[in-house]
């Protein structure tokens, strides 16, 4: 991969190198850290691609995403915090994969999951993956409704897993673009109304983020409103860029 790699947004490397790309992005990245805390992101990128090896999103495997989404967190966002940056990589194992995690042989799978993550990379990385990880909800009422609600109040008691949630949060609404349809509209509408909740958390002094940091998501979630605002208004996706920097 050419050495500019590292200067070039995230979304326009995986349009034009894909997972490989990604991944030596990451591998750069990633050298930066001692050799304990290497191996522990490594060990951790490997688990999550081994959960979601036959999981695809749209036209990517899932596997960009959470390289995407842990990229964000420890490049633009400045994170070095190497337990949120496995978490980063790991936000959707419990959620999507509990049983291949901890076996099937659990009451609860997720609660297992957890466990086992918190073997494996320890407690605090296992407490914010859970933050972020989605309940079963009730199918009898809106879903999206409720989606929104735990976000919100599952972020509003862990600070840092805020970091977390809002590049999955960026990823996803940048993701539109590459969404086509009814679904298109779908999201937008699950998105919009949880835009001013995220950036009223980003913002709040106990979240572990420099003022300039926050500032700069502050105006990446605006852009992001703007374009499920422009969404729902027209029915289509709006041109132009994508919502984020990276």
């Amino acid at each position: 991969m050419p050495s500019y790699l590292q200067t070039l947004p995230l979304h326009t490397i995986t349009e034009v190198y894909g997972e490989a790309g990604l991944r030596d992005r990451f591998s750069r990245e990633v050298e930066r850290f001692e050799e304990r805390d290497w191996r522990r992101l490594n060990k951790a990128l490997a688990l999550a691609s081994d959960l979601h090896r036959q999981d695809r999103r749209a036209r990517e495997p899932v596997v960009n995403h959470l390289l995407r989404v842990t990229l964000r967190v420890m490049c633009h966002y400045e994170v070095d915090d190497v337990d949120v940056l496995v978490a980063a990589l790991l936000h959707d194992s419990v959620e999507d994969h509990p049983v291949e995690l901890a076996g099937d042989d659990h009451d609860d799978p997720a609660e297992a999951a957890l466990s086992t993550l918190s073997g494996e990379f320890g407690p605090r990385v296992a407490g914010l993956v859970r933050a972020v990880t989605n309940p079963v909800y009730d199918r009898t009422r809106d879903v999206h409704a409720q989606y929104r609600a735990h976000v919100i109040a599952s972020l509003d008691r862990h600070p840092t897993a805020r970091i977390i949630k809002v590049s999955d949060f960026t990823d996803n609404g940048v993701g539109l673009i590459h969404t086509t349809g009814p679904k298109v509209r779908k999201l937008a509408m699950k998105y919009r109304p949880l835009v001013p909740g995220l950036k009223e958390l980003i913002n709040r002094r106990d979240t572990p983020l420099p003022d300039r940091i926050k500032h700069r998501i502050t105006d990446q979630l605006d852009r992001a409103d703007q374009r499920f605002t422009a969404i729902l208004r027209l029915g289509v996706l709006p041109g132009g860029g994508p919502a984020e920097a990276g």
